[in-house]
């Protein structure tokens, strides 16, 4: 963590928004950033607008809080519908916007951040950015490192109308990675202005929050198995499974995390196959996923953007098996790590049993990720840091009186 020993923030105020109709990315990555800054700045306070169904599972530190908006699920026919109310989409979505709206006057933030979906959910969220512009508040789109395959972000973009958008809503996008990674707009018609104000941040790095879990201090060594959210990963969980069912004297123990959007049949089946299983440790869910991480010997995972920063942060080895439907995100984040040998990927179409076995049993040998890292690989909460500094109104920022002694000047920071 770095701490600017010049300046302290004024009663800053930042707003975030996540959408969150599938898994726990968008929450994950956002929560993350919100504990960072206010870990790096005392005078600063973060509210998440988020419409996960279990954001009330977490903890957050204090001066971050949150606002849940009715949830909306995507249907595997890519439609969506309300979540839990019995009502019609389109009244779902009035109410979210209308929540979303309100929010951002009452709370009158100093700067907006929105997640990934650059006019919310369906535009929920342009009308909210047009009031916040109008007021004179900074505005950052943040995006992940990989969208989807350019063909595909392309069509949608056009869609949803987004391109008009981009230069007069947004002050700057951040994308959450390296350039010489994968750059997600590389072939977009975007105009120079909007490409001059695109900020390539790096990863973002976790720090462990929590003690490792002193259930699972005695199963160590440990391999970490999960498949994010859970909600399109049995494939991977029925691969592991099967591999300790068939194989019963694998070097590791294997600690599996379903996610909490499995499938309820799903759930229930697994637990039933690993019941009287030493070599497995099978949990629902686990909110403190960094522990976990932190204790691990290596991953067997997807390649969701959170989890592929906890592994460079953690610097683990991992085996990626990434999601490939609907969106070849993860599959394209995957396929560029085993390129430049940072991780090594499972091809979710062909990977066996047997491959399995083999890739675990020798998983000792695999290279740490940090071997092969890129220039700035993991300087992403830094440089966030500094971009919102210089995008926060001046009455917000104080200079620390020189000759202040360092211990005042972090506790004020």
């Amino acid at each position: 963590m770095t701490i600017n020993p010049s300046n302290r923030l004024e009663n800053a105020r930042i707003l975030i928004y996540s959408h969150d109709t599938f898994g726990l990315g968008h929450l994950r990555r956002c929560r993350a950033i919100a504990h960072e800054i206010v870990e790096r700045y005392k005078g600063v306070s973060v509210l998440i607008i988020s419409g996960s169904p279990v954001i009330g599972s977490f903890e957050f530190k204090a001066r971050v809080d949150f606002i849940r908006i009715p949830g909306i699920i995507k249907l595997q026919n890519g439609e969506y519908t309300s979540l839990s109310l019995h009502i019609d989409l389109s009244e779902t979505l009035a109410i979210r916007e209308a929540i979303i709206r309100q929010t951002a006057k009452v709370y009158a933030p100093d700067l907006f951040i929105v997640d990934k979906e650059p006019l919310g959910l369906h535009g929920e969220v342009r009308n909210t950015l047009y009031d916040l512009k109008s007021r004179g508040v900074s505005t950052v789109l943040g995006l992940r490192d990989v969208l989807d395959d350019q063909e595909a972000l392309l069509t949608e973009w056009v869609e949803k109308q987004v391109f008009p958008n981009l230069n007069t809503l947004y002050d700057e996008i951040w994308i959450y990675g390296v350039r010489d990674y994968y750059q997600p707009l590389k072939g977009l018609p975007l105009e120079p202005s909007v490409s001059a104000k695109t900020v390539y941040t790096g990863y973002l790095r976790r720090v462990q929050e929590s003690v490792i879990a002193e259930d699972l201090i005695s199963t160590t060594p440990y391999l970490l198995v999960t498949p994010g959210g859970g909600r399109d990963g049995t494939e991977l969980v029925e691969l592991v499974v099967s591999a300790y069912t068939k194989y019963t004297s694998l070097p590791y123990h294997a600690v599996i995390v379903l996610g909490p959007f499995m499938q309820a049949d799903d759930r229930v089946k697994f637990h039933k196959q690993v019941q009287g299983m030493d070599s497995i440790t099978l949990l629902d869910f686990h909110p403190r996923m960094e522990s976990l991480i932190a204790g691990a010997s290596g991953m067997i995972t997807m390649g969701g953007y959170n989890t592929f920063c906890e592994i460079l942060s953690y610097d683990k080895p991992a085996l990626l098996f990434p999601r490939i439907r609907p969106r070849t995100e993860q599959l394209i984040r995957c396929q560029r790590a085993d390129e430049l040998g940072i991780l090594t990927m499972l091809d979710p179409d062909t990977t066996t049993v047997e491959q399995l076995k083999e890739n675990i049993e020798t998983f000792d040998s695999l290279p740490l990720p940090s071997s092969q890292f890129l220039p700035g690989m993991l300087e992403g909460m830094n440089t966030i840091s500094q971009r919102m500094i210089d995008l926060l109104p001046d009455e917000r920022i104080r200079p620390i009186a020189e000759g202040t002694e360092k211990g005042a000047n972090t506790a004020l920071n």
